[in-house]
Order: structure tokens, then C-alpha cells, then sequence
């Protein structure tokens, strides 16, 4: 079997669902190399912390938006209500990101999907994030949100943001690649700010359970702000830019599938909006699509007899169409909201931007 061939297949791995000698030898490997791994982190946080690591700052504000796990915590919505939120102030907001999964001179899943969500705010992607940040100065950009940030401590920030995804908030409890995390939990204590996503899919006692262990590994120190949002699916999307009410999506029988770091918070979203998922297919996050891919998932549709295929913005803005071999195709369009704390991150949002002379 292949160790890592999909996110969902990586999670029931680490988590230990996936039951059986091979899994249990596989763990027994990846236990032991999340011991230099860990090494490597506390070395290079070290050297952070002690100054012995540069650490640039930028022309403009940076605001950090990033995670403590691998995988997707639903960092994207929150990226895009920061740029709007920012802009709404009267600022002229920038995206930048490493561009995961992109070759030179192409544009990244997440620059895709935003330029979709947010359209008119620039979004730079490269390797080398601080020069980044001075080409999308130089672009005229008087903030950047920094996409994916909080593990790149090149670039000093004016606001670091934390998602953590309510459904797993520690990665299984244990670091890479023996469990989902980046970095110790402890590294929670440079964010000033936390935002737990997906919060309604767990109760309100699980919720302050994750606060306090996020006060914990802060060393008994709570976030500045706290904010919980919900991320809830706003419209269908077809390739042209059209929009259709989620009522079509109730009742009907369709197939589903998502190249994300988290595809089965995706499913359960189809699920209760009403959807009979009769095929679902997983793929790795950033999963560049071929012909083969697409040729395997329209026999999919017609073999389970859908008459509809739904998959994330993300996938969406890859595939480039509005059917699979007939077949319909659209994106479920995720947006977050707040039920706490979105005040607070607001003003902390705008103040991040406007600093003092």
C-alpha cells in the first residue's frame, strides 16, 4: 500500500483507525521519525527566539494567518474575510503565499480559489516570502495577509492568527509524521490571536475543553482573542462564475469529490445539506488533476447514477469545466462566520494594519 495516497487514508493511519500489522508497522516507523523531527523544530525555534536567525521586516503590516497541523483547518475563508475585512476599512489589501503546487509562472490552488472569493485583491506567491511581501508593496498593497504563515518566522508580523479545526484541534496529539502536528502545541504561545473553525461540529463543552488546552500549552496564558467561527456553505458555483441554491442540492444523488488536506468535514457538509452521496472520492491536497482522474470520475457519476458531481472551489478552479463527460459539475462555495470573538478580531485585524507613526 502506499503510506500516503490521500489525506483522509494519512488521518485513519495516525489516528489509528486503520487497524492491522501493516498500519501498526507503518506507525512504528513514523514514531520514529517524528524524534528527529522534532529535533529539527526545536532547533530552528531556538535559533528564532535567540536571535541567531535573521528575521525581516517588511515595507507594510503583515498579517499572519496560519495553522499548528498538517492538513485543512479552514484557513482559506478566514484568509478571505481578513482581505475583506481589510479593504472594507479602506485598505488595500495583498495575498501572499508560498504557492504550494504550483510550477513558475502558474497560479496556486489557493490564489485560484481566491481570486474567485475576494476578486480584485492581488495575491503573490513565491518561495521566498519576504520578497514577496515587498513585490506586493511595490504592487501598491498597504497590508498583506500572509496565507499559511505561522511556521514562517522569516517575516516578522504585526498579528499572527491560529485556525485550529474544532473536529481534530492537535493533529492526533503527536507531531509529524507520526500524527498531524507542525510543531509542539507549545509554539501556540507566539499567536495572539486564535480562531477555532468548524466549532459547530462539536459541543459547546468540547469547545471550552480546546480553549483551556490552548490556554495550557500557553503556559497558562489565554490567546488575546478568541473567536469561534462556523464555516458554512453559501452557494453552488459552476466553472463560469454561476451561481444555484443549495436546495439542489437536497435529496439529490450525488458524487463527490475533493483533493484537500481535510475531505471528510467536506463530505460531512454535503451530507447535511441534504445530498445522497452515493460515490466520494479522496485525493491528496494540492491534487493535480489528469485526464485519467477526470475519465475515472465521470465512469464514477455513471456508474452510481448520479446526475450531479460536486467538489470544493479548490478542485474546481483546477478542473477548469462545468461537467464531467455531461455530467454537471459545480463547487460548494464555503464562507466563514463568526459566533464569537469577530468583533475582537476585526479591530485587532485593522489596528494590525494601521500602525502607529
Amino acid at each position: 500500500m502506499s503510506l500516503l495516497p490521500d489525506a483522509d487514508t494519512f488521518q485513519r493511519l495516525v489516528d489509528g483507525s486503520m487497524r492491522g500489522p501493516g498500519p501498526a508497522a507503518i506507525r512504528a516507523v513514523f514514531s520514529a521519525l517524528s524524534v528527529p523531527y522534532r529535533g529539527i523544530i526545536a532547533a530552528r525555534n531556538a535559533a528564532y527566539d535567540g536571535g541567531l536567525f535573521r528575521v525581516h521586516r517588511g515595507p507594510v503590516p503583515v498579517i499572519s494567518v496560519g495553522n499548528l497541523t498538517l492538513g485543512g483547518t479552514g484557513k482559506t475563508p478566514l484568509v478571505a474575510w481578513i482581505a475583506r475585512t481589510l479593504r472594507a476599512a479602506g485598505h488595500r489589501p495583498a495575498i501572499v503565499s508560498r504557492g504550494y503546487g504550483a510550477r513558475p509562472g502558474e497560479v496556486s490552488d489557493e490564489a485560484a480559489e481566491l481570486a474567485v472569493v475576494v476578486p480584485g485583491v492581488p495575491h503573490v506567491a513565491d518561495r521566498d516570502r519576504v520578497s514577496a511581501v515587498h513585490a506586493a508593496a511595490a504592487q501598491g498593497a498597504s497590508a498583506v495577509v500572509l496565507d499559511d504563515g505561522f511556521q514562517h518566522r522569516r517575516l516578522t508580523r504585526e498579528l499572527d492568527i491560529v485556525a485550529i479545526d474544532a473536529t481534530d484541534p492537535f493533529g492526533c496529539g503527536r507531531l509529524f509524521p507520526r500524527g498531524l502536528l507542525r510543531e509542539p502545541v507549545t509554539g501556540l504561545r507566539r499567536a495572539r490571536g486564535v480562531v477555532l473553525t468548524r466549532a459547530s461540529s462539536v459541543s459547546t463543552e468540547r469547545r471550552a475543553e480546546i480553549r483551556r488546552a490552548v490556554t495550557r500549552a500557553r503556559g497558562g496564558q489565554p490567546p488575546a482573542i478568541w473567536a469561534e467561527a462556523t464555516h458554512r456553505a453559501v452557494a453552488l458555483r459552476d466553472h463560469d462564475g454561476g451561481l444555484q441554491d443549495l436546495e439542489r442540492l437536497r435529496g439529490r444523488r450525488i458524487a463527490a469529490f475533493a483533493g484537500i488536506g481535510n475531505p471528510a468535514a467536506f463530505r460531512a457538509t454535503l451530507t447535511d445539506l441534504g445530498a445522497d452521496v452515493a460515490a466520494f472520492t479522496p485525493f491528496a491536497d494540492h491534487h493535480a488533476y489528469r485526464e485519467g482522474d477526470i475519465a475515472s470520475l465521470a465512469a464514477a457519476c455513471r456508474r452510481h447514477r448520479v446526475d450531479l458531481a460536486v467538489t470544493t472551489l479548490k478542485d474546481l478552479v483546477k478542473i477548469r469545466s462545468n461537467d464531467l463527460d455531461g455530467i454537471p459539475l459545480v463547487a460548494l462555495e464555503i464562507a466563514a462566520t463568526f459566533s464569537t470573538g469577530e468583533e475582537a478580531l476585526r479591530a485587532a485585524v485593522i489596528e494590525a494594519a494601521s500602525p502607529a507613526p
